[in-house]
């Protein structure tokens, strides 16, 4: 059995979408000759909303390993505030102790929290033992260099230039990629000739069916977030301006109906949770304003403040459709489309047609309204305001999922991340054949 250290440095019960590949991945990595330790942040350093429930999805026997980080309140007066600036000195003393203790066939840096993975080139050095890196988003992009200064995050020229240097480091020596998104690794192919014949492999996050049940249980324990008496429409993730091309045709649908039928469009409600990732009350509304612009803010609710994972679960139960927009940037991969799909609530997905999302849509389900745009997509509206007509008049389609959708089950995607582990061992031997 060969023995894998993974570097998470969000875990349960921090609620974090970069943890959720390990944390449904943990269950399966022992039927595909994989022992798994995790070594992540006490959540209590972890600045994000935490989630009890997340700790039965999570084996009383799974090692996990914690370590410090410094107070968000000092690093972030300076541009510094991620968990992975904030965590890296302490991983490197715990990682260093643990390597010298225990025998790891591989290190896998899982997260989005990028600046621990450079780490990985100074353990190979000083270890001899090879490491992955799961790229859930671009580590430095050029996406936001060309946008209005107030699009761009804090401290960004900064950031920008150390995430640079820190990724250069990390791919110079890493023996395999993971990623939601072949075009993240495309990329970093391109950026970085160190990484031509590295092993690498596109894995999106996987459907774990056991969360659903985990949420029936305690539904108990939450407040419903939706108004009765209305077609509630429900989106839970992430909102920002690269969302709204995807939101925008449906203002214009909704704003087209008001005007058609104001009564009939009058009974629906579309709900955008945890839009912001800012702590608790100090969000900014980025979807609203929208909302606002076309005149449809009496029909749209945001709730910046994020919710819980199962709290995010129950509520998609609840809703009577889901919607699921992408981003104008097509590598963008949304984190919870399983949760969405398992539901199999009534579904109108708008992405960039380049989005792997749309993939994995049209593959797993069935009567599901999928729609994609270039650059901009006026054009869909009609095709929005079609399916919020038969919505607002209770007719609900619910989304059947197909055969292919086993492929994208937790458990056979763990299997096809440790045969991608399997051939970075053999990337470092084949590089190292006297060792």
């Amino acid at each position: 059995m060969k023995r894998v250290l993974i570097i998470s440095p969000y875990f349960p019960p921090s609620n974090a979408a970069d943890m959720q590949r390990v944390r449904t991945s943990l269950p399966y990595f022992k039927q595909y000759g994989w022992e798994a330790d995790v070594v992540c942040v006490d959540e209590r350093r972890s600045n994000m909303v935490q989630d009890e429930l997340l700790l039965q999805s999570v084996h009383p026997g799974q090692v996990i390993y914690k370590v410090n980080a410094l107070p968000i309140k000092w690093t972030s007066k300076i541009g510094f505030g991620s968990l992975g600036f904030r965590s890296f000195w302490f991983y490197l003393r715990k990682v260093n102790t643990l390597l010298r203790k225990n025998k790891y066939d591989l290190i896998y840096f899982s997260t989005t929290q990028f600046p621990v993975c450079a780490l990985g080139a100074y353990w190979k050095n000083k270890f001899g033992i090879p490491y992955v890196i799961d790229m859930q988003d671009p580590w430095y992009s050029d996406y936001y260099r060309s946008k209005p200064k107030l699009e761009r995050p804090p401290k960004f020229k900064t950031v920008y230039s150390l995430h640079k240097k820190l990724e250069a480091m990390a791919m110079k020596k890493v023996d395999g990629l993971i990623s939601v998104s072949t075009s993240y690794i495309d990329e970093l192919k391109t950026r970085h000739i160190a990484l031509k014949d590295v092993p690498s492999a596109t894995i999106t996050f996987g459907a774990f069916e056991q969360d659903s049940k985990i949420a029936d249980d305690n539904k108990g324990n939450f407040n419903s977030l939706l108004l009765k008496g209305f077609t509630n429409i429900v989106y839970v993730g992430r909102g920002g301006p690269d969302m709204h091309t995807a939101v925008t045709p449906v203002f214009e649908a909704l704003k087209r109906g008001l005007t058609d039928q104001p009564e009939l469009f009058g009974r629906l409600k579309f709900y955008f949770i945890g839009t912001s990732y800012a702590p608790e009350g100090t969000g900014t509304p980025t979807i609203l304003p929208l909302a606002i612009q076309f005149g449809v803010e009496s029909m749209v609710i945001e709730i910046t403040d994020r919710i819980s994972y199962y709290h995010t679960l129950l509520t998609l139960q609840q809703a009577d459709a889901l919607f699921i927009p992408g981003s104008s940037d097509p590598r963008y991969t949304a984190s919870k489309i399983y949760s969405y799909l398992l539901t199999q609530k009534p579904l109108l997905a708008i992405f960039n047609k380049n989005s792997n999302t749309v993939k994995t849509l049209s593959e797993c389900t069935q009567n599901a309204t999928i729609l994609t745009f270039d650059n901009e997509a006026p054009h869909l509206a009609n095709a929005v305001y079609q399916t919020l007509m038969k919505w607002a008049n209770g007719i609900f389609v619910p989304v059947s999922l197909s055969e292919n959708f086993e492929e994208y089950s937790a458990k056979n995607l763990t299997r096809k991340q440790t045969e991608l582990f399997n051939e970075a061992i053999k990337h470092l031997e084949t590089k190292n054949p006297n060792d």
